[in-house]
């Protein structure tokens, strides 16, 4: 039975981070992700515990004073954090946990599990993530610019991650992600119960 693994996927917002695990999710039934905590509002037909858990900044606050998180980050005005519990139980079923977060959160990750595999997310070129955060329709022309702001400032720390993915289709995108972590559990450091099992014929 292959190992579960803890994968981070970053990149800017609009890049197609969520679209990408969607579709990894139905290549394979052992692809989970982690539901982060945050104090944004929902978006339209985000629920809760499904895209988000929705938290109030005193209720998350207090997930920060009782250790209750992995990471988190303050970002664009809002704090985003990964729940501890689920995703230590879900690697210990063999699950492969998909974390989507922000490149501070990923370098938390790295320091705590240092086993993780970080992977970055990249559009074709930068208009075409602009074109994709306008053709969302969710924000407004303060927020569209400060979030293209923060893709510059995001992309000085590729070089930090294992893997990069380009995503010029979500689904070739999603294959690439897969082949990676399939290569990454094939690792030997991964799997010296098999190897040890040959070893000792």
């Amino acid at each position: 039975m292959k190992s579960g693994l803890l994968v981070v996927i970053s990149g800017p917002a609009g890049v197609g981070k969520g679209s990408i695990v969607k579709e990894m999710m139905k290549l394979s039934d052992k692809v989970v992700l982690s539901v982060s905590a945050t104090t944004r509002a929902p978006r339209p037909n985000e629920r809760e515990g499904i895209n988000y858990f929705f938290k109030s900044r005193e209720q998350f606050e207090e997930m920060i004073r009782k250790d209750e998180l992995i990471e988190w980050v303050e970002y664009c005005g809002n704090y985003y954090g990964t729940p501890r519990e689920f995703v230590l139980g879900e690697i210990e079923k063999g699950h492969i946990v998909v974390l989507e977060i922000e490149v501070e959160g990923a370098a938390n990750v790295r320091r705590l599990f240092p086993d993780s595999v970080l992977c970055f997310v990249l559009p074709p070129d930068y208009y075409e993530l602009e074109n994709r955060l306008r053709g969302r329709g969710t924000e407004d022309e303060e927020t569209i610019k400060r979030r293209l702001q923060r893709a510059r400032e995001e992309f000085q720390h590729i070089d930090e991650y294992d893997y990069i993915i380009l995503n010029d289709t979500i689904s070739s995108a999603a294959q690439r992600f897969m082949n990676i972590i399939e290569s990454e559990q094939m690792k030997t450091h991964r799997n010296k119960d098999l190897i040890n099992k040959f070893k000792n014929i």
